[in-house]
């Protein structure tokens, strides 16, 4: 049976040039597993400034906020948090009686993943890009006190921007570097992709890290993620990313957190 959607439901959005299910799939999952009378929603916009406006005039609790909107919204907003304010880009808006405060749950699911499979601020780091994506892991790096890191990013422009703006190293291609641990933000592997099939990294370089990263959410187990596993690495998956973001995402709207349980059925669901 659907459930009921009344004058008092509570509506929550994300913003997308291209929007997908996963966010409304797993949000919805969790309100009716939690019997909560939210629903969430996902737009598209070609006026951005509107779209803000309308979250702030309508009451809608909360919107996720996908590229090309993460930086371009924030002149609309009226407070950053300090995940949001490290990077200077957003993924989240939370709507409080008119008060829209942004933050940057993807920078806080990467720093807690970092925190709780222990990688070591010691060793030394690659990330592979230099979009929205690397700079949350490139932030969330630095924040965690790593010294010793690259970017490597065909895009000189964006890619040098990017390790300058935390004190790091760039490359166009990692050469000979072998470090310990490799983050692979570009969309090689990504499911549906032109290189969905691909590594984005030699066998050997896996070989020679110590943690492989991937930012990759779909599918759940990409070719690097296989190969890490395979090579009998440490390894942080995008799947993760994907489902920590959204949780905290979903702390922010409801105020209420869900058991690991519940967001591993929620995160299964999005992606199935």
């Amino acid at each position: 049976m659907a459930r009921e959607i009344n004058k008092d439901t509570v509506l929550c959005m994300s913003l997308a040039s291209r929007p997908s299910n996963h966010g409304t799939r797993f949000h919805n999952f969790l309100y009716e597993e939690m019997d909560l009378d939210f629903v969430y929603k996902a737009f598209t916009t070609t006026d951005l400034a509107a779209a803000i406006g309308g979250i702030r005039a309508l009451g809608i609790r909360g919107c996720g906020v996908s590229m090309p909107y993460k930086e371009a919204c924030i002149p609309y907003l009226d407070a950053l948090d300090d995940s949001a304010t490290a990077i200077q880009s957003v993924n989240t808006i939370v709507n409080t009686d008119g008060r829209l405060a942004a933050y940057n749950t993807d920078y806080i699911a990467i720093a807690k993943l970092l925190a709780e499979y222990s990688v070591d601020p010691a060793g030394d780091f690659a990330v592979l890009g230099s979009g929205g994506m690397a700079k949350a892991v490139v932030a969330a790096l630095r924040d965690a006190g790593f010294a010793s890191g690259t970017v490597v990013a065909r895009n000189q422009t964006t890619g040098t921007a990017l390790a300058d703006q935390y004190g790091y190293a760039w490359r166009p291609e990692l050469g000979s570097s072998r470090p310990r641990l490799i983050v692979n933000a570009t969309p090689v592997g990504m499911a549906g992709g032109p290189a969905a099939d691909d590594v984005p990294v030699s066998p050997d370089v896996v070989d020679a890290a110590e943690t492989v990263f991937d930012v990759v959410a779909m599918p759940a187990v990409t070719p690097l993620v296989r190969l890490g596993r395979d090579r009998d690495k440490k390894v942080i998956t995008g799947a993760e990313v994907a489902a920590l973001q959204a949780l905290e995402q979903f702390v922010l709207y409801t105020g209420v957190r869900p058991t690991d349980e519940q967001v591993r059925r929620a995160a299964e669901y999005a992606r199935s």
